[in-house]
């Protein structure tokens, strides 16, 4: 067994490829933490990797969706990226829907993520395959980095008022327009999704 120690925060594409290369070199996921990847030897390229995005998502919700693709034949696992705002024991999730905008610990708090892996077997393996749902997907995607930069971006307005300028009201600034340049590529994402028509069978 090998176990790697890394952490990718919501940098989902990053994630996916190390897992999906660590599969291409013999090592199938076999249990995660906050912190932590087990791996235990598998044949080379014998698993992929997919991550889906779900902290928008109610408890119920998640686990429904979660034991659907359990029923499918995939190996899902819970993982955290910390996209999160606390309160005693309520989180906020302003990019979320209905109960989905809030997280509880225990409940969807540190279960932001879902790491879904399959055995390869010669067909698509798309979480999203309309161009509907994937925009819907992309949607919440870049709304979830959207509120993280407009939260930066209003506690530097805040702090500039109340002390000008100083270190901290820069670094906010900086940490709102970094975490804002993720919610281009998305938004272009969405707009070529909306753009195709949907595929219909024949």
């Amino acid at each position: 067994m090998k176990r790697y120690y890394r952490f990718f925060l919501n940098l989902l594409t990053a994630q996916e490829n190390w897992l999906n290369k660590m599969a291409q070199s013999g090592w199938h996921l076999i249990k995660i933490t906050r912190l932590t990847y087990d791996f235990e030897p598998c044949k080379p390229d014998e698993y992929e990797y997919r991550i889906d995005f779900i902290a928008q998502m109610s408890l119920p919700e998640s686990k429904e969706y979660l034991t659907f693709l359990k029923d499918m034949g995939y190996d899902v696992l819970y993982k955290n990226s910390n996209l999160n705002w606390s309160a005693g024991k309520i989180r906020w999730r302003p990019f979320g829907k209905g109960t989905g905008q809030f997280s509880t610990n225990p409940g969807t708090f540190n279960r932001e993520l879902l790491i879904i892996g399959k055995k390869k077997d010669g067909k698509p393996f798309e979480l999203h395959s309309t161009n509907e749902d994937r925009a819907e997907y992309l949607s919440v995607l870049r709304n979830a980095w959207l509120s993280v930069s407009l939260l930066f971006l209003v506690l530097a307005a805040v702090r500039y008022r109340s002390e000008s300028i100083t270190a901290t009201v820069i670094i906010l600034g900086v940490l709102g327009i970094l975490t804002l340049i993720p919610v281009l590529p998305y938004q272009k994402k969405i707009l070529i999704a909306s753009a195709v028509p949907l595929h219909t069978d024949r």
